[in-house]
């Protein structure tokens, strides 16, 4: 099991408290510290069953002031989140071929 985690996010810290309270072994991966490939997103889509544009936080500056009303493929959301990983929602959880979004963190708990 992973969590994709920004200490920073409170949802990201909700959903690890619940990983650590299942008390299941996961490893924490820093997205923000360890970038995250093209491949691997495509990875994550697949498992969550979402298009690009899911996984975007929408809210953020960089997407407003880069990518908002404009039409992308899923291509350049994918490689829009490669270069700015803060675009991507969080906390994401993965196991097995299996992936959820923590928010709500308790979203988490469907993977235990």
């Amino acid at each position: 099991m992973k969590i994709l985690h920004n200490p920073r996010c409170s949802k990201s810290r909700q959903g690890l408290a619940i990983l650590k309270e299942a008390k299941v072994d996961f490893e924490i991966i820093e997205y923000l510290k360890t970038p995250i490939s093209e491949n691997e997103i495509k990875e994550i889509l697949n498992k969550l069953k979402i298009e690009p544009l899911a996984l975007v936080r929408k809210n953020e500056t960089i997407w407003k002031e880069n990518f908002k009303g404009k039409k992308l493929s899923n291509n350049q959301i994918i490689k829009a989140l490669v270069k700015y990983p803060k675009l991507i929602e969080r906390p994401i959880v993965i196991h097995n071929d299996k992936a959820v979004i923590g928010r709500p963190p308790e979203t988490i708990l469907s993977l235990l």
